[in-house]
């Protein structure tokens, strides 16, 4: 894998081959072509001009997209997404254990760690739904929720509701397999990533700037954790007839994948842009920084940016107040081909 390494730092990233030829070869290009069927933008008008088009279709939006060829409604959709908040901002106001360890691999150790903080008492079968390998096929997930579906059948519950996690009570309350099975598909598509996310945020800014000054804030650490490696790395636009205005290149069969990992590096928007550097964002505003996208473009950013960045918060915290370091020997860490930019096998040990 091709070696990049971040300002003067010791450890380097090893990125995908297509990754690392995609940051050689496109990294000032504004618009250029990756497939006969697909453009890729890294301008932030450009971006601007087909995020403007029109929003994004239901394809397009990764948790929320169908489940087996039907459809998530806004209100299926917003039931999840408050009752996810909710747990978060539960498990957020619990003080942190003393006891809780997170040394060892990364992101594995904190993922695991965030899937007992927000749904650490939930029936096996629920926790399994965040469990990382789940991520090997999405045959193998859909097997966990129809088995779990199955066995949970219409329980009974045999704690009080306080104990359960809001996500929990809408597998729970379904009133017959199917409804179960697919509150069980949309528990995993919530619980899932919202973990698998703030802990690869957490292993980036580890591997990319620890240790840090004791004034360091943690929001810094992690907003300049997400310009060098930001988990959501892409954004897909599927070929639509609004987007040809745009630029007179995009074709009415175009599929258009706009790269935030290449406008966060982009020389003419940040100073030093190869360095990590949290100071930065003393002075920076990252809501409207142009072409600084890690949770998507205003209007359609991620709604669960304001639960990320509070649970990677906790999580760091836990970590500086370990004095956790990367292991010593380790100078590499792999960040493979995926939806999801994460390092891979992080050695975290205690000084």
């Amino acid at each position: 894998m091709p070696t990049h390494r971040i300002g003067g730092s010791t450890r380097a990233v090893e990125f995908a081959p297509r990754i690392a030829e995609l940051l050689s070869r496109y990294g000032d290009a504004p618009l250029f072509r990756l497939e006969p069927d697909t453009i890729g933008i890294a301008d932030p008008d450009l971006m601007n001009a087909v995020l403007s088009g029109r929003p994004a279709n239901e394809h397009e939006r990764p948790t929320f997209k169908p489940v087996q060829g039907s459809s998530v409604t806004r209100t299926e959709a917003s039931a999840f997404m408050q009752a996810l908040g909710a747990d978060v901002r539960a498990a957020l106001q619990r003080p942190v254990d003393s006891a809780a360890d997170v040394s060892g691999p990364w992101p594995n150790a904190g993922q695991i760690y965030l899937r007992d903080l927000l749904f650490g008492r939930e029936h096996l079968w629920l926790r399994l739904m965040a469990d990382r390998r789940l991520e090997i096929a999405p045959k193998l997930t859909w097997a966990a929720v129809t088995t779990g579906a199955a066995v949970l059948g219409k329980p009974k519950r045999d704690e009080p509701l306080s104990k359960l996690s809001k996500l929990a009570t809408l597998v729970l309350d379904a009133q017959n397999y199917r409804d179960r099975r697919r509150a069980m598909f949309l528990y995993r598509r919530m619980s899932a990533p919202t973990c698998f996310t703030v802990s690869a945020l957490v292993t980036s800014a580890l591997w990319l700037g620890a240790p840090f000054r004791d004034d360091t804030p943690n929001r810094n650490i992690l907003l300049e954790a997400l310009r060098l490696l930001p988990p959501t790395w892409n954004i897909l636009r599927m070929a639509s007839p609004e987007f040809l205005s745009a630029d007179e290149r995009i074709g009415p069969g175009d599929d258009i994948l706009l790269f935030p990992l290449l406008s966060h590096r982009n020389p003419k928007l940040w100073d030093a842009p190869e360095e990590f550097l949290p100071e930065r964002w003393d002075e920076l505003d990252s809501e409207n920084h142009p072409g600084y996208l890690p949770f998507g473009p205003a209007g359609e950013r991620c709604w669960a940016r304001h639960l990320v960045l509070p649970l990677a918060e906790r999580l760091l915290d836990l970590v500086r107040r370990d004095g956790l370091v990367i292991s010593p020997d380790q100078t590499k860490a792999k960040a493979e081909l995926g939806g999801l930019l994460k390092l891979s096998e992080v050695r975290m040990v205690r000084a």
